[in-house]
């Protein structure tokens, strides 16, 4: 698969994902990531990967936080976070790697469920249920964050386009904990190649929010 990670690379982003999960069409199959401007960091995203494969992977590209996006349990967090401050602690890891647990929506949601990951888990993130795991191309019912009383912050993602911008926003102008958006098939020609110049645009129009690309 052909990817544009470097001149992705050069808008700037806070965040930067790759994919390892067969059954997606942008799971990232080279072997190694073109080296990254100081400051953007590397998401390695996971679908109920075995915890070896995901260590693999850390020590391969030297992730700085890990995604999980499929069914994963808090017992399954738990022992990663254990893995890795035990990595940290033998000074294989040169910092501490934070872990993204996904969560998907669509009409409504029971965020009780998030309780048992708030200590195991350092961010969350809201992504549209759909019939695939991520890249469906269309938001979910942003109202039902209005129901999220955490403070734990959380990445907003699903089908954010241009056209989300202004919905975004005004979000932000709440008091919910927003801490970055995730963009992704809107902003791509086909899966794995990045259009560079609608993100010149959400780079240009939208500077006071992080951006994971």
């Amino acid at each position: 698969m052909k990817y544009n990670t470097a001149e992705v690379a050069q808008l700037q982003p806070d965040y930067l994902g790759f994919i390892f999960y067969e059954k997606s069409p942008r799971n990232y199959d080279l072997s190694e990531i073109p080296s990254l401007t100081l400051g953007i960091k590397k998401v390695g995203v996971f679908v109920n990967a075995d915890l070896n494969f995901v260590l693999e992977k850390i020590d391969q590209f030297n992730f700085d936080v890990i995604q999980l996006h499929g069914n994963e349990s808090p017992e399954y967090c738990e022992e990663l976070n254990h893995k890795l401050d035990k990595k940290l602690i033998d000074k294989k890891y040169g910092s501490r790697i934070d872990i993204w647990k996904v969560f998907s929506i669509k009409d409504t949601f029971d965020f009780s469920i998030l309780e048992d990951y708030e200590d195991v888990v350092d961010k969350f993130l809201f992504d549209t249920k759909g019939k695939e795991k991520g890249g469906n191309g269309y938001t979910f019912d942003w109202s039902v964050l209005n129901d999220y009383k955490a403070q734990k912050p959380f990445i907003l993602s699903g089908g954010i386009g241009l056209e989300e911008l202004a919905a975004v926003q005004e979000l932000q102008k709440t008091d919910l904990p927003l801490y970055a958006i995730d963009v992704n098939s809107k902003f791509e020609d086909r899966p794995g190649l990045k259009n560079i110049e609608n993100l010149n645009k959400l780079v240009g129009s939208f500077e006071p929010i992080k951006r994971a690309e």
